[in-house]
């Protein structure tokens, strides 16, 4: 059942973004006069099909992608004896190369735009709820084993990023952090003042699945939230709002501290210290070989939760929107440099429907299907041909020189980015598998 919701996540969002993206394009094209012949979501074989005025609307079996089928055109379809005659008034390329570049262009804009409206009304409807910096930097950090790795220790206390303040935890794991050179943290650790430098290779170790919540969380003291029903937690009467003070006699504040010292009795009896209001109770609990309680750790840490107006959402939104876009650009500089191994960084469809998840949330899928909107935009204004970043490069070319590359170089051109495009489909595929059977 996972899977398939999983699988139907990602269907609906590619869908989604696919046909805003197609329809940028068609609606620009019209706009000109240009004539339209097919727009599809997903590639054939085709299930449905509707021909509406000169237009055939599709569905095809294949929900990957799509595209729009513009007359005069050189793309996927590579239709050479149509492209053998005489031009036609209601060509694409019968028309002025600045209508054709807006045609072009047409699709990015969309998914831009559609990528910051849905981050806009993310941060509208939801807000936001986050740990301040002065709330983590109280107990400090709990260091996983990532996070050891590169010189951190549980209880350091982060003041900034090389030299710079933060507002909240999740920036500690943010761009900044994570792909800025030489960046490093400044940590308060046992009354001295420390840098902890941050490694090039740290956001592909993150990037893995398997290292998730291995490298920092807060630390923080806790109280007893949710208990599993037919738990040790359940049997032997723990309740809402108690707090765990010692296990096994060892005085424990944190939960991270009440973590290990559990695991030493896994398969045993152990004593919890417990209080109650004002009442000091011991519990006798059983623990199994993987010395789990049974409920969830509230932290007794504030979190911070802000709720916008609509002028501050546009603003805020729109920040994360672009954010989005920035973050990539660098994570793609880094691949191109060499600092991180594109095999650990770059994901296809079955690595983005592993990160949806088995269970469906509606924030998480718009927040998901907004960053999406946003790297297709970027994605496909990448200067190769076959994207609409190679035949606005060609575009641009002939505005400024005034001279149009000849229909043969297109069609060269188009067939060499199809090319590498089906390379890069291969490797991203292959890559998704191999995660998915080492993972």
């Amino acid at each position: 059942m996972e899977g398939l919701i999983m699988a139907a996540q990602i269907i609906l969002s590619l869908s989604i973004l696919v046909g805003v993206h197609e329809a940028g394009h068609m609606f620009a094209a019209k706009f000109f006069g240009m004539r339209v012949e097919q727009f599809s979501i997903g590639f054939p074989p085709k299930i449905f099909g509707l021909k509406y005025g000169e237009t055939e609307y599709s569905i095809g079996a294949v929900p990957l992608g799509g595209f729009v089928k513009i007359s005069g055109m050189i793309d996927e379809s590579m239709d050479v004896e149509a492209m053998a005659e005489e031009p036609k008034p209601y060509e694409f390329r019968s028309k002025p190369a600045w209508q054709r570049l807006i045609v072009m262009l047409g699709g990015i804009i969309v998914n831009v735009i559609v990528g910051v409206l849905i981050f806009i009304a993310l941060v509208f409807s939801y807000g936001e709820s986050y740990f301040p910096k002065e709330e983590v930097t109280k107990y400090g950090i709990v260091a996983g084993e990532i996070g050891q790795q590169i010189g951190l220790k549980t209880g350091d206390i982060i003041i900034d990023i090389s030299g710079q303040d933060y507002d909240r935890f999740s920036d500690l794991m943010g761009s900044d952090a994570l792909l800025t050179d030489n960046a490093y943290y400044t940590v308060k650790r046992n009354g001295e003042t420390i840098k902890v430098q941050i490694p090039k290779d740290l956001i592909e170790k993150l990037s893995d699945k398997k290292n998730v919540g291995k490298f920092i969380e807060p630390r923080f003291p806790f109280e007893v939230g949710q208990i599993s029903p037919n738990s040790q937690a359940d049997k032997v009467g723990l309740q809402l709002g108690d707090k765990i003070e010692a296990v096994g006699g060892t005085p424990v504040l944190f939960f991270d501290e009440f973590e290990v010292e559990k695991r030493r009795y896994a398969g045993t009896t152990v004593a919890l210290s417990v209080l109650r209001g004002n009442e000091n109770l011991t519990l006798q609990v059983a623990l199994d070989s993987s010395a789990t309680v049974g409920f969830q750790a509230v932290p007794l840490l504030k979190l911070k939760t802000e709720q916008y107006g609509l002028g501050q959402s546009i603003k805020l939104g729109s920040g994360q929107a672009f954010a989005a876009v920035w973050l990539n650009i660098k994570g793609l500089g880094k691949m191109i440099s060499g600092d991180i191994d594109p095999r650990k960084s770059m994901m296809g469809p079955i690595g983005i429907a592993r990160i949806f998840g088995g269970t469906w949330d509606w924030h998480r899928f718009w927040n998901l299907t907004g960053m999406l909107s946003m790297i297709l935009a970027f994605m496909n204004l990448l200067p190769i041909p076959a994207l609409d970043g190679g035949h606005v490069m060609f575009l641009l070319y002939e505005i400024v020189s005034g001279r149009k590359p000849s229909d043969k170089f297109l069609e060269n051109a188009q067939k060499a980015g199809m090319a590498i495009l089906l390379a890069l489909m291969v490797f991203v595929f292959g890559n998704d598998l191999w995660n998915v059977i080492v993972n």
